[in-house]
């Protein structure tokens, strides 16, 4: 029986239809969901790794031990793991290994806005695309297949649409491959120069034979319609220019990107009258249909940058855009704002009420550098701020007592923790603030190592914090609520003021897990509210301004009691 799925749970089907065993990842916006709904079958072994290399690795090391492996990431995720992944294509794998990857076209919840096709070209791995959730699960036995066949990792290219729209799948039972025999193989596992030397040749035979299985391989199709116009397209675009077209243009829709076909391409050429490329973000598919001397229109009129749609296709292509239903009145723009009661929000007024230089990273609370807090100077990737300020500080010695770093507990894991070892190790005097709120905020509350809970909930062991910052040498590590504004506030001054590195935890958990208690909803006493805006400073959405008052939404308020430590006239209360 057919049923709607996510690409991301249709992925997670596959991976069980097609007997994965081995399943490790780190969240990531939008690939998350693959591995959650992956760790509700009892048959597969899920986990939440550190960061994403690690999760490589671990599928590589399952790989090897001969059983079915997994592990996803976001785009940005794939430069973590590249290292492992990179040299996963000389040692190839036993059984089969898929990599997915999820982009992030028009950066929806990403700090950039890369094309991880070309990872597949510069690990010379084979990529495979699906372009709806009948695919997304259908192409992970495809791609198991091929990796076994060609003894490869094979990467899957998602993109948030796919990997968040719905469309119908069928589900299969689960086949169960036997767990293929271990052999101890030196010549094929063990990296060292001698061996990779002799293993780089046959990644390019294996080049060479993915590319004769490209011109024939059903998961490239010829769709024929009018000859007038060709589109070759892959994934989402063929979605987006079917329905543009219909059947008013021919398609070759490609999904296995990487490598492409030749001889399928320039077949296909000859039989339109005009051959168009659409691909979001980067000219892959254009420049080797240039390369092989096929003329194609792509860039020259579709856009390098941002996310694709049927309404910018068809007006790339001076075509009449389909009517939508619109609202007739303009909807202000809502930013996206740290929730009512996040225990970030105590911190980052502190910060900017003290004007230090703050160096942050990437989670929920990258949000404290819009207004009106204001508090964040960087963003670049996950661990950056630690790593980040003891460059900054090293480079301007008098910044050290004017400057913090701020870092997520999560983060803190995938990639903190080595730049508070070269902190501490490199003599440096940098303050960093792990704000601990007991979580993976930023991608929907998975479990991190300190939480103490797996991703099926068991409980586990959990990182101390403390005891880990004072065992890689830092001598002064103190832990304050966020919450109390006083405290966080002495707690920053006394630690920036030492000369010698630091480390704040600010601890407290995220006001939306389900556990938490909230305190009763505050709210404003009119005649005591001197219409000062005070309590606005700390960008509570909770709180607003109405008829020269301030006014407390009840059904927001957590009852934090930051705006009542801001209020100097006690017009704040139960």
């Amino acid at each position: 029986m057919k049923t709607l799925m996510l690409g991301n749970e249709a992925v997670a089907r596959g991976l069980f239809e097609s007997g994965c065993k081995i399943v490790s990842s780190y969240p990531g916006t939008p690939s998350t969901e693959i591995t959650e709904y992956a760790s509700k079958y009892d048959q597969i072994y899920c986990e939440w790794a550190p960061n994403e290399k690690v999760a490589a690795e671990v599928a590589i090391g399952a790989s090897i031990s001969g059983a079915r492996s997994f592990c996803a990431m976001k785009h940005v995720g794939l430069n973590v793991a590249a290292d492992p992944i990179f040299t996963a294509s000389y040692t190839g794998v036993n059984a089969g290994m898929i990599v997915a990857v999820a982009d992030d076209p028009g950066m929806h919840s990403s700090q950039n806005e890369q094309d991880s096709r070309h990872y597949a070209i510069a690990a010379k791995l084979p990529m495979v695309e699906p372009a709806d959730s009948k695919e997304c699960k259908d192409y992970i036995e495809k791609a198991y297949q091929l990796s076994e066949q060609f003894d490869t990792p094979v990467l899957y290219r998602l993109c948030t649409r796919v990997s968040h729209s719905q469309s119908l799948v069928e589900p299969k039972d689960r086949i169960e491959p036997e767990l293929k025999e271990y052999k101890k193989d030196i010549a094929k596992y063990v990296m060292m120069p001698a061996m990779a030397k002799r293993k780089h040749p046959i990644v390019e035979k294996r080049q060479s034979d993915l590319a004769m299985l490209a011109e024939t391989t059903d998961l490239n199709k010829v769709i024929m319609g009018d000859t007038k116009i060709g589109i070759i397209t892959a994934g989402i675009s063929y979605q987006y220019a079917r329905e543009v077209f219909g059947d008013k243009a021919s398609y070759l829709k490609l999904g296995l990107i990487y490598p492409l076909p030749v001889n399928l391409i320039k077949d296909f050429a000859a039989k339109v009258d005009k051959l168009y490329v659409i691909e979001e973000l980067d000219d892959i598919i254009e420049t080797h249909c240039k390369k092989i001397g096929v003329s194609v229109t792509g860039k020259e009129i579709f856009p390098a940058i941002g996310e694709f749609s049927q309404k910018l296709i068809a007006e790339k292509m001076n075509l009449p855009a389909k009517e939508y239903v619109t609202l007739e009145e303009n909807i202000p723009m809502r930013p996206p704002v740290m929730c009512a009661g996040c225990p970030h929000r105590g911190m980052f007024y502190v910060l900017s009420k003290l004007k230090l230089t703050v160096f942050g990273d990437i989670g929920c609370y990258t949000l404290g550098a819009q207004a009106p807090l204001a508090a964040i100077d960087t963003t670049i990737c996950m661990g950056a701020s630690v790593s980040g300020i003891h460059g900054f500080n090293k480079a301007r010695p008098d910044s050290a007592k004017k400057s913090v770093c701020v870092i997520g507990d999560s983060t803190f894991m995938h990639s903190g923790v080595t730049g508070l070892i070269n902190i501490a190790y490199n003599q440096g005097h940098s303050t960093v603030i792990i704000l601990d709120n007991s979580i993976t905020g930023m991608t929907g509350h998975q479990q991190n190592p300190t939480t103490g809970y797996t991703i099926k909930g068991d409980p586990t062991s959990a990182v101390d914090l403390e005891a880990l910052c004072h065992a890689v040498g830092i001598k002064r590590v103190r832990v304050v609520n966020p919450h109390d504004l006083a405290a966080a506030e002495q707690a920053v001054r006394e630690e920036i003021a030492v000369d010698e590195p630091s480390v704040i935890i600010a601890r407290r958990p995220c006001a939306l897990l389900k556990y938490v208690k909230h305190n009763p909803p505050l709210k404003v006493y009119s005649d005591k509210c001197k219409s000062c805006k005070a309590c606005l400073k700390v960008g509570c959405p909770a709180i607003s301004f109405k008829d020269g008052k301030s006014v407390i939404d009840p059904t927001q308020c957590v009852g934090c009691s930051l705006c009542k430590q801001m209020c100097k006239f006690d017009a704040i209360s139960e």
